[in-house]
This record gives C-alpha cells, sequence and structure tokens, in this order.
C-alpha cells in the first residue's frame, strides 16, 4: 500500500470518468433573510452526476438519523477516473459556515458552489457560483473568508468573501497549483482539501500522489493569499486530509503508508513531522477530530481508527479498529462529541456511532442516503 496505483486497488475497480468544465450556473436565490443556524443535524452531499442533491436528516438525543428533506443544489455532482467509494477523493466537499449560518456545497460536475442558508435541519438554496476553476472537491471557511479547491486541470484554489449570506468571488485570489494534469489515476493524483491552520494565518493544500506535498500560503490580514505557496514534500506519503492541531499544527492522514501523523507548520512555512502512527489498514484517507479524540476512515478496509492524541500531538496512542459498511469515506461528529457519523461509498450509507468515554465507538445503526453510492460530504450540527 505504499505505492499509489496499489492504492487504487484496495478501494475498489477503476472507473472511466471524463470531466469537462462548464460555464457557472445560474444563481439561485431565496427571499429569505433571518438565519437561525443548524442544531441536530446532520447533512449529507449525494454528489450525483445527474443532479447534485443534500439530504436532511434530523439527529435524535439517542444519535439516530431520521431523514427530513431532499434538497436540489442546482449543479452536478461528479466523478473522479478510478474512484468507487470516493468519488470526489477529498475532504471538505460540504462545509459549514457557523459565523453566517450558511452551508456550502461543491457541484463538481458543473465546476459550482451552491450556498445554503440553514435553519435548524431545514435548508434555502440562496446561490450558486463557479468555483473560479475546473472539478471543486473541499471548501474552506474561517471568518468572512472562503476558499475552493479545484482538482482538475492542474488544480487551483480561488478565494471568496461573504457578504449578505452570499460569496463574492476575488479573482485577484486566485491561485493556481501546478500540478501534473495528465497524472492517473485521477483520484489519487488530484488535491485532497483546502483548509486554515488554527490561528487563521495560513491556508493548506494537500496533493496527494501528485507531488506529495504540502502546500501553505500566507495570508494577509485581509485574506489575500500569498502569490506562491512554501512547499514541503512528504515522499511517498501520499498526504489526504487534515485537521489543525493548536495555532500552527495539523493531524494528516497519510494514504501512502496508511497513517497518521502529527505536522508542525514553522514561521517561515515549512512543515515538519512530530508523530507518526500507521493504521495496519488500507487506504487511510479522512479524519475528524473530537477533543483529544483522532477517527481515521479506511476506505480499502471498511474501518475507523482511533487513537488519542497527548503530549501537544507529539503522542499518537492507537485505541483499535471499528469496522463499518463498505467504503469507509468522509466523517463528522455532533458539536458535543457525542456521536460519529460515518460516509461509507461503495452503497450510500451513513453509519451511526456513539463515541464512549474511552474512544471505543458503538454502533447504534445506518441510514441509506438516496442516489449517494460514492458520494462524500457529511456536516453534524
Amino acid at each position: 500500500m505504499r505505492r499509489p496505483a496499489r492504492l487504487a486497488v484496495s478501494v475498489a475497480t477503476a472507473l472511466t470518468a471524463a470531466a469537462v468544465c462548464t460555464p457557472p450556473a445560474h444563481a439561485a436565490r431565496s427571499g429569505r433573510d433571518e438565519q437561525a443556524g443548524g442544531h441536530h443535524a446532520v447533512f449529507v452531499q449525494t454528489d450525483n452526476p445527474d443532479g447534485n442533491q443534500v439530504v436532511a436528516y434530523r439527529r435524535g438525543e439517542d444519535g439516530h438519523l431520521t431523514q427530513k428533506a431532499v434538497y436540489d443544489t442546482g449543479g452536478l455532482g461528479g466523478v473522479l477516473a478510478g474512484s468507487v467509494a470516493d468519488h470526489l477523493a477529498s475532504q471538505g466537499s460540504l462545509t459549514y459556515d457557523p459565523e453566517h449560518a450558511l452551508l456550502y456545497a461543491v457541484n463538481a460536475g458543473s465546476d459550482t458552489v451552491t450556498v445554503f442558508a440553514v435553519d435548524g435541519d431545514r435548508l434555502t438554496r440562496r446561490q450558486v457560483v463557479s468555483s473560479g476553476g475546473c472539478f471543486p472537491v473541499s471548501v474552506a471557511v474561517r471568518g468572512d473568508t472562503v476558499f475552493v479547491l479545484n482538482a482538475l486541470e492542474g488544480g487551483s484554489v480561488q478565494g471568496y468573501t461573504v457578504h449578505d449570506g452570499k460569496l463574492e468571488q476575488r479573482p485577484d485570489w486566485h491561485r493556481d497549483l501546478g500540478l501534473d494534469p495528465n497524472a492517473t489515476p485521477q483520484f489519487t493524483n488530484t488535491p485532497g482539501q483546502v483548509g486554515f491552520t488554527g490561528d487563521g494565518t495560513r491556508l493548506v493544500v494537500t496533493t496527494k500522489a501528485n507531488g506529495n506535498n504540502l502546500d501553505v500560503f500566507d495570508l494577509s490580514p485581509d485574506g489575500a493569499p500569498a502569490a506562491t505557496p512554501t512547499v514541503t514534500n512528504l515522499p511517498d506519503a501520499v498526504p489526504f486530509a487534515f485537521v489543525p492541531d493548536g495555532p500552527r499544527g495539523l493531524f494528516l492522514t497519510q494514504a501512502g503508508p496508511n497513517a497518521l501523523a502529527t505536522m508542525r507548520i514553522h514561521h517561515d512555512g515549512t512543515a515538519s513531522q512530530q508523530a507518526f502512527a500507521p493504521t495496519g489498514q488500507s487506504a487511510t484517507c479522512w479524519i475528524v477530530r473530537i477533543g483529544d479524540l483522532l477517527y481515521v476512515s479506511n476506505a480499502g478496509s471498511s474501518t475507523l481508527t482511533g487513537f488519542r492524541a497527548t503530549d501537544e500531538g507529539r503522542t499518537l496512542t492507537a485505541l483499535g479498529n471499528t469496522p463499518t459498511n463498505p467504503g469507509t469515506v468522509d466523517t463528522a461528529a455532533s458539536p458535543d462529541g457525542r456521536y460519529l457519523y460515518a460516509q461509507t461509498g461503495v452503497k450510500g450509507i451513513v453509519d451511526e456511532f456513539a463515541v464512549n468515554a474511552d474512544g471505543s465507538l458503538t454502533g447504534l445503526g445506518s441510514v441509506t442516503v438516496p442516489d449517494a453510492v460514492g458520494g462524500e460530504g457529511i456536516v453534524a450540527l
């Protein structure tokens, strides 16, 4: 599992997919101005190529999910060549903005991003905006600043600001990543995530096997990214997804060695590894954090591996593996940390778990998300 070709085999049989960049869809707006924000809800993106949707669930006090409604994004899902369980091969394709009570959903097949207003478990579509590139796969938000990661044509990030519940594209905040656009298979050779460091001063992009790099952009006080990133190469790591660890640290999944690593980003933008813990599983790609607990998804093994981080992330203690339905991908945890929800892409199922005090997980059941085979993107509120 130390080479991308073997990683592709471990997840599923390769598919053929053609990705075509299209003009932005027309904005879809509602007259609703009041936003109450989300609570006791879980939103799941289908990434359906025939029409992307977000399925809304009410989260019960016992952690069980009840489907409430299905919302069209006004765009199309997309499929990267070589993917089955994970059509976008990314983290953060569905992102909640708590400050503005907005939900951002990528439409990879139509190169757009949909903005929903959130009220409890109800959504109102406010806008569909161009992603500023080809095949958007990840969204990061901090304050009034939003960045979208585009995966194809060499990859790019596009910046926006939030005004009156909508995104305003900043053409001067577009940065090309310069990746090899012809590297195959697509799903291991496209960037995996865009996100902020904990202190909000830097923007980070993982390139996966297309460079095996962490790209770190310094951000100006108004949010503009540096013209070029500081690049740290991680040979054979296939860096995929991350969550912040303190002001300038990251907990990073590495799909090459199938491991979790603690990274520190230094003042000059370079990164160094502080801790490393293998999962012993296959296709370790996604990650969610609940306090000092970390859970990573192993798509090829259909498991979640738990870790406890101590000593400021310098020690990672494995807590064991929990089986899921086939093709474990994106995950989300309830704000109180009591429940964890894992998308499993082979059959489009979300598995429900209770999080125990010792970090173990107890299965509660599952729900089948309509038209969500291969889908990614989940948010729990």
